[in-house]
């Protein structure tokens, strides 16, 4: 067994039904997801969100078979991804570790250390770096590594983004060509990238290089392809009543239909893997908003997947990780610090992005309502006799 490991990080999805309210629990517990002023509310309200918030979330999942595919799909990603590494020379074994679901993060480091693993390389699977999603992968293990003496023992490597990689850009152009090509007029076509919605205050507040990576990203993504389409770039999975990113996957659909607009591409550009938010979210529910404001044909880019460019690259990055001088997490944007400046939560508490996260700010709510019946022994509840 080689001494040089890599770990694929992603936030991780339920594999059945039965796994949707669990999944929604630990994403919840996440005090990143909602931040409470007692922490010992954190559990309970996570709970009862989980609690409601699961038939919902269960008939979405049941819409697209049933479970996320995401496991599956990126254990395909780490299976390319070692052997071509091993084509490259490079004796490395890649790990798994998910945010919110199996394989948990913490698995992964404890077989990386079963294994001794001397050397790692720590790559999100999300090309453009977000507090959101690296960042809090890379807060886990920073945590991990200050209270572990034999993680520290491990040279490790970050890659915080990459989606100005070379064989990342020609491979997302390539799926995008091939979808162009199946209409009638491809050179017509409109281009649409929806991407992931973040607050605005991460990136006014908190300085996370997101919306930047994003825009960039599509730029040359539509440098890469070399067509003279015209394209939209568009923010969706937007939950809770702040501003979050603009425009809005929504409305930007509702306008390009006002203007004419017949013939559509949706490019998924902040994910890598199908899941809810490309087979539901896009597939189902954007596809009916584009109907509905006359976009007649409306086709969707495939994820990356295992697109043997994309494994390429990913090998590429791996390698040219190893023969750099170490990224560490000290070097990334540090939202310990920043989130605390949200000017929009004053009681610093907040939703991330996720398509099965719900906006739990109601349920919050109630929960404090019926904590304080319990206490002081009035309210509605009791008024009703339910307490």
């Amino acid at each position: 067994m080689g001494r040089t490991g890599v770990l694929l990080l992603n936030l991780g999805g339920p594999d059945k039904v039965e796994d949707v309210r669990p999944f929604l629990y630990n994403l919840f517990s996440d005090p990143e997801i909602i931040r409470l002023p007692v922490k010992a509310f954190q559990k309970p309200l996570a709970w009862l969100i989980s609690t409601l918030r699961a038939k919902k979330s269960q008939d979405n999942y049941l819409e697209i078979g049933g479970g996320s595919p995401l496991r599956r799909i990126t254990e395909e990603q780490a299976q390319a991804l070692q052997a071509k590494l091993t084509e490259l020379g490079q004796d490395a074994k890649v790990y798994i570790g998910m945010r919110y679901w199996n394989p948990f993060t913490e698995e992964a480091i404890a077989q990386i250390k079963k294994d001794g693993i001397e050397e790692l390389v720590i790559l999100p699977l999300y090309p453009q770096f977000s507090i959101s999603t690296s960042g809090s992968s890379f807060r886990v293990l920073e945590e991990m590594w200050e209270q572990d003496p034999d993680l520290q023992k491990i040279k490790y490597t970050l890659i915080p983004s990459w989606y100005n990689n070379k064989g990342y850009l020609t491979s997302m152009a390539d799926l995008i060509a091939q979808e162009l090509d199946k209409f009638d007029s491809p050179d017509g076509v409109q281009v649409f990238f929806s991407a992931h919605g973040v607050p605005v205050s991460y990136v006014e507040e908190a300085g996370d290089p997101y919306q930047k990576e994003i825009q960039e990203c599509a730029r040359l993504i539509m440098q890469t392809l070399g067509r003279k389409n015209e394209y939209t770039l568009a923010y969706q999975s937007r939950v809770g009543p702040v501003e979050w990113l603009q425009p809005y996957t929504e409305d930007a659909l509702e306008e390009l239909g006002e203007k004419g607009v017949d013939d559509l591409a949706v490019v998924p550009i902040s994910f890598v893997s199908e899941h809810i938010e490309t087979l539901q979210e896009i597939d189902i529910e954007y596809r009916e908003i584009a109907e509905e404001s006359g976009i007649d044909n409306f086709q969707r880019v495939p994820a990356l997947n295992t697109h043997p460019g994309f494994i390429d690259a990913l090998a590429n990055l791996t390698v040219d990780a190893l023969q750099s001088p170490p990224c560490s997490f000290g070097e990334v944007t540090h939202p310990k610090e920043n989130m605390k400046m949200y000017p929009q939560e004053k009681w610093q508490w907040g939703m991330t992005t996720a398509a099965e996260v719900w906006n739990g700010r109601l349920a919050m709510l109630g929960f404090f309502a019926l904590l304080l019946e319990l206490i002081s022994g009035n309210g509605p509840l009791h008024l009703v006799g339910l307490l």
